[in-house]
């Protein structure tokens, strides 16, 4: 069993960088591919990024080239680098691994999931 723990969550000004982690228990997850969902009130959980095994990463088009998905396996940790933030990105982030090897951006392909951090941007 995977256990997920994200962290790093909180408020931002629009513009403003945040740095979410997802420390991963329970069994080693360097060939599993992880992936970072987002929910915002009234709206159905979406894809934000997602990381294969090999490194190779998805990102949806509304954060390509400000979200940037990396994994450090030494670490069994996933990061989601988040630049110029901007209102419409605040939701709860929820970090994701799935069994297989490689990134996808349906949540249906993902097994295990965390509890979710808070992002609020907002002046």
């Amino acid at each position: 069993q995977v256990q997920l723990a994200e962290s790093g969550g909180g408020l931002v000004q629009p513009g403003g960088s945040l740095r979410l982690s997802c420390a991963a228990s329970g069994r080693p997850f360097s060939r599993n591919a992880m992936g970072w969902f987002r929910q915002a009130p009234g709206k159905e959980r979406e894809f934000v990024a997602a990381i294969s095994w090999t490194k190779t990463t998805l990102y949806t088009d509304s954060v390509t080239g400000r979200f940037t998905i990396s994994r450090d396996n030494a670490k069994n940790t996933v990061y989601l680098q988040m630049n110029s933030l901007k209102p419409e990105d605040t939701a709860k982030y929820y970090c994701a691994a799935k069994r297989g090897f490689t990134a996808s951006p349906g949540k249906n392909d993902y097994d295990y999931w965390g509890q979710g951090t808070q992002v609020t941007v907002s002046s």
